[in-house]
Protein backbone atom coordinates (compact mmCIF):
# COMPACT_ATOMS: atom_id res chain seq x y z
CA UNK A 1 0.00 0.00 0.00
CA UNK A 2 1.92 3.17 -1.28
CA UNK A 3 2.15 5.98 1.06
CA UNK A 4 0.84 9.64 0.62
CA UNK A 5 3.48 12.13 -0.86
CA UNK A 6 4.89 14.02 2.22
CA UNK A 7 3.37 17.41 2.46
CA UNK A 8 6.33 19.69 0.23
CA UNK A 9 7.39 22.68 2.83
CA UNK A 10 6.81 26.38 1.83
CA UNK A 11 10.41 27.57 3.92
CA UNK A 12 12.48 27.97 1.67
CA UNK A 13 14.85 29.38 3.70
CA UNK A 14 18.39 26.86 3.78
CA UNK A 15 21.03 27.18 6.23
CA UNK A 16 23.46 29.78 5.52
CA UNK A 17 21.32 31.95 3.28
CA UNK A 18 19.57 35.08 4.60
CA UNK A 19 16.01 35.27 4.00
CA UNK A 20 14.68 37.24 1.20
CA UNK A 21 13.76 41.14 2.60
CA UNK A 22 9.70 41.34 2.81
CA UNK A 23 8.27 43.13 -0.01
CA UNK A 24 6.43 46.22 1.03
CA UNK A 25 3.31 47.31 -1.47
CA UNK A 26 4.02 50.71 -2.59
CA UNK A 27 0.60 52.51 -3.07
CA UNK A 28 -0.66 52.90 -6.51
CA UNK A 29 -0.70 56.48 -7.74
CA UNK A 30 -4.22 56.83 -9.02
CA UNK A 31 -5.35 57.84 -13.00
CA UNK A 32 -8.19 59.50 -14.26
CA UNK A 33 -9.60 60.04 -17.94
CA UNK A 34 -8.84 63.09 -19.68
CA UNK A 35 -10.44 66.09 -18.58
CA UNK A 36 -11.61 64.53 -15.31
CA UNK A 37 -11.49 67.04 -12.34
CA UNK A 38 -12.61 70.39 -10.44
CA UNK A 39 -11.84 73.17 -13.46
CA UNK A 40 -13.61 76.07 -10.75
CA UNK A 41 -10.11 77.77 -10.36
CA UNK A 42 -9.14 77.54 -13.84
CA UNK A 43 -12.19 79.01 -15.10
CA UNK A 44 -12.54 81.94 -12.21
CA UNK A 45 -8.96 83.01 -13.29
CA UNK A 46 -9.83 82.99 -17.02
CA UNK A 47 -13.39 85.07 -15.86
CA UNK A 48 -11.06 87.59 -14.23
CA UNK A 49 -8.22 87.83 -16.30
CA UNK A 50 -11.10 88.73 -19.90
CA UNK A 51 -12.49 91.46 -17.66
CA UNK A 52 -9.32 92.92 -16.47
CA UNK A 53 -8.43 92.88 -20.38
CA UNK A 54 -12.23 94.63 -20.66
CA UNK A 55 -11.04 97.51 -18.27
CA UNK A 56 -7.41 98.27 -19.61
CA UNK A 57 -8.91 98.31 -23.16
CA UNK A 58 -11.51 100.57 -22.65
CA UNK A 59 -9.72 102.70 -20.00
CA UNK A 60 -6.26 103.35 -21.98
CA UNK A 61 -8.42 104.16 -25.29
CA UNK A 62 -7.65 100.55 -27.09
CA UNK A 63 -11.53 100.52 -28.48
CA UNK A 64 -13.76 103.64 -28.88
CA UNK A 65 -16.74 103.39 -26.29
CA UNK A 66 -19.44 103.13 -29.19
CA UNK A 67 -17.74 99.73 -29.86
CA UNK A 68 -17.32 98.46 -26.27
CA UNK A 69 -18.21 100.63 -23.21
CA UNK A 70 -16.61 100.65 -19.87
CA UNK A 71 -17.78 98.18 -17.45
CA UNK A 72 -18.94 100.87 -14.96
CA UNK A 73 -21.53 101.75 -17.67
CA UNK A 74 -22.50 98.45 -18.30
CA UNK A 75 -23.10 98.56 -14.21
CA UNK A 76 -24.63 101.68 -15.20
CA UNK A 77 -27.23 100.33 -17.56
CA UNK A 78 -27.83 97.80 -15.44
CA UNK A 79 -29.08 99.70 -12.69
CA UNK A 80 -31.31 102.09 -15.15
CA UNK A 81 -32.42 99.01 -16.51
CA UNK A 82 -33.70 97.62 -13.15
CA UNK A 83 -35.59 100.67 -12.08
CA UNK A 84 -36.84 100.90 -15.90
CA UNK A 85 -35.55 104.52 -16.76
CA UNK A 86 -34.44 103.09 -20.53
CA UNK A 87 -36.65 102.54 -23.38
CA UNK A 88 -40.29 102.24 -23.00
CA UNK A 89 -40.08 102.78 -18.95
CA UNK A 90 -40.45 99.01 -18.49
CA UNK A 91 -38.19 97.51 -15.65
CA UNK A 92 -35.57 94.55 -16.25
CA UNK A 93 -37.69 92.36 -14.37
CA UNK A 94 -40.36 92.59 -16.55
CA UNK A 95 -38.26 92.26 -19.68
CA UNK A 96 -36.39 88.81 -18.02
CA UNK A 97 -39.89 87.39 -16.82
CA UNK A 98 -41.65 87.93 -20.66
CA UNK A 99 -37.93 86.09 -21.91
CA UNK A 100 -37.93 82.72 -19.62
CA UNK A 101 -42.42 82.59 -19.94
CA UNK A 102 -41.45 82.25 -23.64
CA UNK A 103 -38.17 80.26 -23.52
CA UNK A 104 -39.87 77.74 -20.41
CA UNK A 105 -42.98 77.32 -21.57
CA UNK A 106 -41.47 76.22 -25.43
CA UNK A 107 -38.83 73.91 -23.53
CA UNK A 108 -41.31 72.14 -21.82
CA UNK A 109 -43.49 71.51 -24.47
CA UNK A 110 -40.62 70.49 -26.33
CA UNK A 111 -39.90 68.04 -23.71
CA UNK A 112 -43.24 66.87 -23.53
CA UNK A 113 -43.63 66.06 -27.31
CA UNK A 114 -39.59 65.71 -28.34
CA UNK A 115 -38.49 62.81 -26.27
CA UNK A 116 -41.67 60.68 -26.92
CA UNK A 117 -40.67 60.88 -30.59
CA UNK A 118 -37.19 60.30 -30.44
CA UNK A 119 -37.93 57.54 -28.20
CA UNK A 120 -40.50 56.10 -31.14
CA UNK A 121 -37.84 56.90 -33.48
CA UNK A 122 -35.34 54.53 -31.72
CA UNK A 123 -37.54 52.05 -30.99
CA UNK A 124 -39.94 51.91 -34.21
CA UNK A 125 -39.15 51.85 -37.95
CA UNK A 126 -42.21 53.17 -38.97
CA UNK A 127 -41.92 56.03 -36.57
CA UNK A 128 -38.31 56.75 -37.60
CA UNK A 129 -40.01 56.73 -41.27
CA UNK A 130 -42.05 59.52 -40.43
CA UNK A 131 -40.44 61.50 -38.33
CA UNK A 132 -36.84 61.34 -39.24
CA UNK A 133 -37.54 63.82 -42.71
CA UNK A 134 -39.12 66.69 -41.82
CA UNK A 135 -37.10 66.66 -38.55
CA UNK A 136 -33.73 66.42 -40.69
CA UNK A 137 -35.21 68.76 -42.87
CA UNK A 138 -36.10 71.70 -40.78
CA UNK A 139 -33.26 70.91 -38.18
CA UNK A 140 -30.23 72.76 -40.15
CA UNK A 141 -32.84 76.09 -41.28
CA UNK A 142 -32.06 78.71 -39.04
CA UNK A 143 -35.01 80.55 -37.57
CA UNK A 144 -35.31 83.43 -38.95
CA UNK A 145 -35.92 81.66 -42.38
CA UNK A 146 -39.40 80.24 -41.41
CA UNK A 147 -40.15 82.74 -39.09
CA UNK A 148 -42.48 84.60 -41.80
CA UNK A 149 -44.07 81.68 -41.99
CA UNK A 150 -44.62 80.87 -38.32
CA UNK A 151 -46.08 85.07 -38.52
CA UNK A 152 -48.73 84.07 -41.02
CA UNK A 153 -49.47 81.24 -39.38
CA UNK A 154 -49.70 82.20 -36.29
CA UNK A 155 -50.10 85.99 -35.92
CA UNK A 156 -48.23 88.65 -33.76
CA UNK A 157 -49.54 87.30 -30.47
CA UNK A 158 -47.32 85.19 -28.21
CA UNK A 159 -48.29 81.83 -29.79
CA UNK A 160 -45.59 82.73 -32.96
CA UNK A 161 -42.93 83.49 -30.05
CA UNK A 162 -43.39 80.40 -28.22
CA UNK A 163 -43.72 78.39 -31.60
CA UNK A 164 -40.80 79.61 -33.06
CA UNK A 165 -38.14 78.47 -29.57
CA UNK A 166 -40.37 75.47 -29.66
CA UNK A 167 -39.12 74.55 -33.22
CA UNK A 168 -35.75 75.64 -32.14
CA UNK A 169 -35.98 73.11 -29.21
CA UNK A 170 -37.47 70.03 -30.67
CA UNK A 171 -35.10 69.29 -33.23
CA UNK A 172 -31.86 68.24 -30.73
CA UNK A 173 -33.74 67.24 -28.05
CA UNK A 174 -35.77 64.70 -30.22
CA UNK A 175 -32.66 63.76 -31.82
CA UNK A 176 -30.66 63.17 -28.27
CA UNK A 177 -33.91 60.93 -27.22
CA UNK A 178 -33.17 58.91 -30.61
CA UNK A 179 -29.48 58.83 -30.04
CA UNK A 180 -29.59 57.35 -26.55
CA UNK A 181 -32.47 54.97 -27.15
CA UNK A 182 -30.26 53.38 -29.74
CA UNK A 183 -27.31 53.16 -27.70
CA UNK A 184 -29.05 50.52 -25.42
CA UNK A 185 -26.71 47.13 -25.64
CA UNK A 186 -29.02 44.33 -27.20
CA UNK A 187 -27.75 42.47 -24.20
CA UNK A 188 -29.64 44.54 -21.67
CA UNK A 189 -32.80 44.11 -23.76
CA UNK A 190 -32.27 40.24 -24.14
CA UNK A 191 -31.39 40.05 -20.55
CA UNK A 192 -34.87 42.01 -19.86
CA UNK A 193 -36.57 39.29 -22.53
CA UNK A 194 -35.20 36.67 -20.93
CA UNK A 195 -36.82 37.47 -16.97
CA UNK A 196 -40.13 37.48 -18.97
CA UNK A 197 -40.10 41.48 -19.20
CA UNK A 198 -42.93 42.68 -22.45
CA UNK A 199 -41.81 45.33 -25.37
CA UNK A 200 -43.53 47.90 -23.03
CA UNK A 201 -41.84 46.88 -19.86
CA UNK A 202 -38.53 46.40 -21.64
CA UNK A 203 -38.64 50.48 -23.03
CA UNK A 204 -40.21 51.60 -19.32
CA UNK A 205 -37.50 49.67 -17.26
CA UNK A 206 -34.72 49.64 -19.76
CA UNK A 207 -34.76 51.92 -22.57
CA UNK A 208 -35.78 54.72 -21.14
CA UNK A 209 -33.41 54.77 -18.50
CA UNK A 210 -30.23 53.81 -20.30
CA UNK A 211 -31.39 56.58 -22.72
CA UNK A 212 -31.72 59.05 -20.03
CA UNK A 213 -28.13 60.78 -20.04
CA UNK A 214 -28.37 61.42 -23.84
CA UNK A 215 -31.83 63.00 -23.22
CA UNK A 216 -30.50 64.90 -19.93
CA UNK A 217 -27.76 66.27 -22.37
CA UNK A 218 -30.32 66.95 -25.20
CA UNK A 219 -31.98 68.74 -22.81
CA UNK A 220 -29.29 71.41 -22.54
CA UNK A 221 -28.61 71.49 -25.78
CA UNK A 222 -32.53 72.53 -26.25
CA UNK A 223 -32.47 75.38 -23.88
CA UNK A 224 -29.42 76.54 -25.16
CA UNK A 225 -30.94 76.98 -28.61
CA UNK A 226 -34.17 78.30 -27.33
CA UNK A 227 -32.24 81.31 -25.51
CA UNK A 228 -30.35 81.64 -28.76
CA UNK A 229 -33.67 82.04 -30.61
CA UNK A 230 -35.47 84.41 -28.10
CA UNK A 231 -33.69 87.49 -30.02
CA UNK A 232 -35.66 86.43 -33.65
CA UNK A 233 -39.14 85.72 -31.92
CA UNK A 234 -38.95 88.83 -29.96
CA UNK A 235 -38.68 90.52 -33.28
CA UNK A 236 -42.49 89.91 -34.00
CA UNK A 237 -44.25 92.79 -32.24
CA UNK A 238 -42.94 91.97 -28.86
CA UNK A 239 -42.95 95.39 -26.39
CA UNK A 240 -40.93 93.46 -23.65
CA UNK A 241 -38.50 90.75 -23.07
CA UNK A 242 -34.51 90.57 -23.16
CA UNK A 243 -34.33 90.13 -27.01
CA UNK A 244 -36.83 93.17 -27.51
CA UNK A 245 -34.63 95.04 -25.12
CA UNK A 246 -31.88 94.29 -26.87
CA UNK A 247 -33.09 94.62 -30.37
CA UNK A 248 -34.37 98.26 -29.44
CA UNK A 249 -31.31 99.62 -27.72
CA UNK A 250 -29.00 98.41 -31.15
CA UNK A 251 -31.56 100.85 -33.15
CA UNK A 252 -30.39 103.80 -31.24
CA UNK A 253 -26.55 102.27 -30.63
CA UNK A 254 -27.34 101.74 -26.97
CA UNK A 255 -24.21 99.77 -27.07
CA UNK A 256 -23.99 99.35 -23.04
CA UNK A 257 -27.47 98.19 -23.26
CA UNK A 258 -27.06 95.28 -25.76
CA UNK A 259 -24.09 94.18 -23.75
CA UNK A 260 -25.85 94.50 -20.76
CA UNK A 261 -28.84 92.88 -22.20
CA UNK A 262 -26.33 90.17 -23.80
CA UNK A 263 -24.41 89.62 -20.23
CA UNK A 264 -27.84 89.37 -19.18
CA UNK A 265 -29.44 86.28 -21.38
CA UNK A 266 -26.06 84.47 -21.00
CA UNK A 267 -25.88 84.70 -17.29
CA UNK A 268 -29.25 82.60 -17.29
CA UNK A 269 -28.70 80.33 -19.57
CA UNK A 270 -25.59 79.61 -17.73
CA UNK A 271 -27.01 79.36 -14.50
CA UNK A 272 -30.12 76.58 -15.53
CA UNK A 273 -27.03 74.65 -17.32
CA UNK A 274 -25.23 74.36 -14.02
CA UNK A 275 -28.91 73.19 -12.56
CA UNK A 276 -28.98 70.82 -15.68
CA UNK A 277 -25.84 69.37 -14.74
CA UNK A 278 -26.89 69.20 -10.76
CA UNK A 279 -29.85 67.10 -11.85
CA UNK A 280 -27.81 64.87 -14.34
CA UNK A 281 -25.66 63.94 -11.10
CA UNK A 282 -28.18 62.72 -9.49
CA UNK A 283 -30.29 61.34 -12.32
CA UNK A 284 -27.77 59.67 -14.16
CA UNK A 285 -24.75 59.12 -11.51
CA UNK A 286 -23.54 55.93 -13.37
CA UNK A 287 -22.61 58.14 -16.52
CA UNK A 288 -19.35 57.93 -17.68
CA UNK A 289 -18.29 55.46 -15.55
CA UNK A 290 -18.39 52.26 -18.03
Amino acid sequence: MSSLPAPVSDDKHVVGETAPAEITPRPVKGYRLPGEGSSTAISVVSVISLFALWWIATHFGWIRDLFLPTPERIITSFADAWKGDIQGGRPLAEHFWWSLYRVFAAFILACLTAIPVGIAMGVSRIARGIFDPPIEFYRPLPPLAYLPLIVIWFGIEETAKVVLIYLACFAPLAMAARAGVRSVTIEQINAAYSMGASKWQVIYHVVIPAAMPEILTGMRIAIGFGWTTLVAAEMVAATAGLGQMVLNASNFLRTDVVIMGIVVIGAVAYLFDLLMRRIERKVVPWKGQG
